[in-house]
């Protein structure tokens, strides 16, 4: 199971929702969707979910059109919204029991699945509560529920994990997780990138409605040109203090501290040669270093990087 998104383009007047994207992700994979407010995360999954339609471009789901077949391609697809429309007058139970109907689940059968979908997101404790009365995390528990109902190998996820707890955010890594290992291809917006970094496979930077980096996550963490700094771990085996005090003199350093171990975290202007030339400098200087090491650079400080944070 795989999903397209060939150049698809959304416009809102002179707005430029979604300005001609095109990305791809796959059955077993979870895919991060990151970009500022307004950037074009919700149009544009709103669209994968067969909800709104394209000025231009498509998407397939197993090669079905999202655009000339939403009925085949809506039964692919489970969307969590960022919010769960509170009935007052329908318990959780009724809710998925409803939806259950909705997608043609008859009987026992129905029953069954209800069941185990509640099993499986931890709701059998809440099943009669009032979706009025629900917390954020517990109803965002239910929206994945119910997009789960009809078994859909692609699920797409507007900001499960806005303001959740803790403990729901934890909850709703490791249901994530799970069901990635089942085969789903999950597509998920998120702000929370340290979260984000520690389950995708992939992820998707955009802004403006256009994408700024896609693809496998290891990749664009390891493409060293969007990193204008480094960050080095240093430690010697003496001289801490004369480490520490040579590193603030030395021009291609923009900040450096000591750390209750003895390291030196020095933050250099540059990339890869500078840092050479750095390690090259103090073996020459007579430091006798025992560790040089560079911090990988993280999700959040590629997406600070590569956007502006500008708002259409």
């Amino acid at each position: 199971m795989r999903v397209n998104i060939v150049h698809l383009k959304k416009y809102y007047g002179s707005t430029r929702a979604v300005d001609d994207i095109s990305f791809s992700f796959a059955s077993g994979q979870i895919f991060g969707f990151v970009g500022p407010n307004g950037a074009g995360k919700t149009t544009t999954m709103r669209i994968l979910a067969t909800l709104d339609e394209p000025l231009d471009g498509d998407a397939f789901i197993d090669g079905i059109s999202v655009i000339q077949y939403p009925d085949k391609a809506r039964k692919l697809v489970g969307y969590v919204p960022d919010n769960l429309p509170r009935h007052r007058d329908m318990s959780v139970h009724e809710y998925l029991d409803f939806f259950g109907r909705a997608y043609g689940l008859k009987g026992g059968h129905r029953r069954q699945v209800i069941d185990r979908i509640e099993e499986f997101t931890n709701l059998m404790g809440i099943r009669e509560k009032a979706l009025v009365a629900l917390s954020k995390g517990m109803a965002q528990r239910v929206s994945v529920a119910r997009a789960l109902l009809h078994d859909p190998p692609v699920l797409i996820m507007d900001e499960p994990a806005a303001g959740l707890d803790p403990r729901a955010r934890i909850e709703l890594r490791e249901l994530l997780k799970m069901l990635s290992w089942q085969g789903k291809a999950v597509l998920i917006s998120s702000h929370i990138l340290t979260e984000l970094a520690e389950i995708c496979d992939g992820v998707v930077i955009i802004e403006h409605g256009r994408i700024l980096r896609a693809g496998k996550l290891d990749r664009i963490l390891a493409n060293t040109t969007d990193i204008p700094k480094r960050t080095v771990h240093i430690r010697t085996l003496d001289r801490h203090e004369e480490l520490y005090k040579h590193l603030l003199q030395t021009p291609t350093i923009e900040k450096a501290s000591l750390l209750v171990d003895n390291t030196v975290e020095a933050e250099v202007n540059g990339g890869e040669d500078e840092c050479c030339d750095l390690l090259a400098g103090l073996i020459q200087y007579g430091f006798r270093v025992r560790e040089f090491r560079q911090r990988r650079a993280g999700l959040e400080e590629i997406f600070m990087n590569v956007t502006k944070g500008e708002v259409q």
